[in-house]
């Protein structure tokens, strides 16, 4: 009689139970129909070799059924791709061999791998039995008792081969997971570089997205504090989500070593992560755990998360020498939509939720400092006059740094504040470096501090940060670098960079503005206008970048510029509109006098982006004249000329 043990096949995020039928992914049971199940399970059986559609046919499909084989499994391997998250054109688990079958390329591992053992009623075929006639004639000389002991002494012997087996195999699955151990271990340390990609919502509450996002951005903000682990920013691996895309791709777009991926169960007021940690180069699981928690203690967890992580590649932790502060679960909720709205360009909406994150629990931080980023992002974006909203992020600021001094969000808004308008650059200096220091990995921090030193003159140093700015978050901010080029005046050496950057990523509108920008400080005039239509075309503006066409052909750039100078006086009978866009207009036009005017109406009214002042080489043809140095010296900034 053969007797099997229980056999669980994994697969990345994935387990299947040969017994019951079911598979889970992190731990969580998928719906999945008898056909599928077969068809992974006979994949599972030969991985890497091709199992063809005949095959599949013979096991699964009887010989009446013939007609409607070619539709029952297309559907299927359809469902089937649909539990394992897979895709025929990038596939990652099943690959098709068109009109042949199929071949499973992922790896297989068997942890409770079948034991099969044969119970043997008759003695081994090398102990022959003795013919009848033997039998007969020593029957008088035998006893029924001499035939018991006999037998009762092969049972034992059947025992100890059993069990030498059994202690055979047990050390060889030993020395098995030994050895991938180590090579798991040396996967790990190989990785250097990681995208979280973003937590999979399993709450079964599409309303529970915002919760998911956010926990992905914590768990990346807290990583990001490893100094020696780059770690590739929120805004870049968010357009994975959803994405079923072989690791190694991503991987190889965002230049990372490893992949970190995971759920998200939220049940009431319990969290339960899954993670799993994949070496990139060889699309291997090196690490996975599982965390429960209730979720006040949430901060712990993306703590206990990250220097897990940390430890696995062999990373510096950064240890901040407090404890973590609990905090009440409706708080937390209402800040992580306060940050799943600011994400999406909502400033409005995020402050409404980080104030009510604060009015439930007084001493968070990190919703102070959204209040006071909230204010700062709808100042810069030119929807409030600065003086109207500013004193109240300034306030928020301090607020957050009074309550936890460790917060790298809270010296980043600081900082921020310090820069665009209070103009305290040594202060604005200190409080970025604090936040780089604090969190060196986050890529918003590097950009901030590129701003601070590029407007001390520092262009060495700020072009420095933008590099590593750009290396974390590839994805946000494509036009970066060559923004910080374009201020530090080297031209040719921005249209190279943005030309590579709109190659890569053509759709983003800000690399063709910051382009066109570049061209035009060239004097390559028509190369300005193709890239401005661009932004504009991108934008959704395609009737404005079709007018601005036609008077470019009939008028020449002249009139382009006179036309922009009217789109923002129209802009400003409507709305709010920062002085600096009026002087930046009219110093395209070289009109000295209203370029003054607005400037200095700039500096009245502390507008955010006159803090590049000196960088914006649209104003050079003013640096002669006593009023511009006038306004350069009120602002105390270091005089570049």
């Amino acid at each position: 009689m053969k007797a099997t043990t229980t056999r669980t096949a994994s697969f990345g995020p994935y387990s299947l139970d040969l017994r019951s039928g079911e598979l889970r992914k992190f731990g969580t049971k998928l719906k999945m129909g008898e056909q599928p199940f077969q068809i992974l399970l006979i994949l599972l059986e030969s991985p890497g070799e091709m199992v063809t559609r005949d095959q599949l046919r013979e096991k699964l499909w009887a010989n009446d059924t013939f007609v409607d084989f070619e539709h029952g499994l297309n559907s299927a391997v359809q469902r089937l791709r649909d539990c394992l998250s897979d895709s025929a054109a990038n596939p990652r688990w099943i690959e098709t061999l068109p009109r042949r079958g199929y071949r499973f390329i992922g790896q297989v591992e068997w942890p409770d791998k079948g034991i099969s053992s044969d119970v043997l009623s008759q003695p081994h075929s090398g102990s022959k039995p003795k013919d009848s006639d033997d039998a007969a004639d020593g029957s008088a000389g035998r006893s029924s008792s001499d035939k018991n002991v006999k037998l009762r002494s092969a049972v034992p012997r059947v025992a100890l081969l059993v069990a030498g087996a059994l202690i055979l195999l047990l050390a060889a699955t030993m020395i098995a997971q030994r050895i991938q151990q180590g090579r798991s271990s040396k996967r790990a340390r190989l990785i250097r570089s990681l995208a979280v990609l973003p937590l999979e919502n399993l709450s079964g509450d599409p309303a529970q997205e915002y919760f998911a996002d956010g926990m992905t951005d914590e768990v990346i903000t807290m990583l990001a504090k490893n100094p020696s682990l780059r770690v590739i920013s929120r805004t870049s691996v968010m357009q994975y989500k959803k994405v079923h895309r072989p690791l190694r791709e991503i991987a190889h777009e965002l230049g990372v070593d490893g992949i970190l991926e995971g759920s998200v169960t939220r049940t009431g007021n319990r969290v339960h992560v899954r993670t799993q940690l994949i070496h990139a180069a060889t699309d291997t699981h090196v690490w996975a755990e599982s965390f429960d928690r209730d979720l006040s203690d949430v901060s712990a967890l993306q703590n206990e998360l990250a220097k897990a992580i940390a430890n696995q590649v062999g990373a510096t932790t950064s240890v901040s020498g407090k404890s973590e502060r609990k905090i009440k679960p409706e708080a937390l909720d209402a800040y992580l939509l306060g940050r799943y709205y600011w994400f999406a360009g909502d400033y409005g909406k995020s402050r409404e939720y980080f104030q009510k994150a604060i009015d439930l629990d007084h001493d968070y931080s990190a919703a102070w400092s959204g209040v006071a980023d909230s204010h700062t992002g709808s100042v810069a974006e030119g929807l409030f006059s600065p003086d109207a909203v500013m004193p109240q992020a300034e306030a928020a600021a301090t607020k957050a740094l009074e309550l936890d001094d460790l917060d790298d969000g809270a010296h980043r808004a600081a900082a921020a504040i310090q820069f665009f308008y209070r103009w305290d650059w040594k202060v604005a200096d200190r409080e970025s470096a604090r936040a780089i220091e604090l969190n060196p990995g986050l890529g918003e921090n590097h950009h901030l501090r590129a701003y601070v030193l590029s407007a001390l003159n520092r262009t060495d140093e700020s072009l420095q940060e933008d590099r590593k700015a750009i290396e974390l978050d590839p994805f946000v901010r494509p036009w970066e670098l060559g923004y910080s080029l374009l201020r530090a005046r080297q031209f040719d050496a921005a249209i190279n960079e943005l030309r590579i950057r709109s190659g890569a990523q053509p759709n983003d509108a800000w690399v063709h503005g910051v382009l066109s920008a570049a061209y035009l400080h060239k004097g390559m005039e028509k190369e300005a206008e193709q890239e401005s239509e661009e932004d504009l075309r991108i934008n959704g503006a395609q009737k404005l970048a079709d007018e601005k066409h036609q008077i470019y052909i009939r008028h020449g750039f002249q009139a382009v510029l006179e036309w922009k100078l009217n789109r923002v006086k129209q802009s400003a009978a409507k709305r709010y509109v920062s002085p600096m866009e009026f002087a930046e207009a009219y110093a395209q036009l070289k009109r000295k006098e209203e370029t003054l005017h607005y400037l200095e109406l700039a500096y009245e009214q502390h507008a955010p982006f006159i803090a590049h002042l000196q960088c914006d080489s649209n104003f050079d043809f003013l640096h002669t004249d006593p009023r511009y140095r006038a306004i350069v010296k009120k602002m105390a900034l270091p005089p570049e000329f």
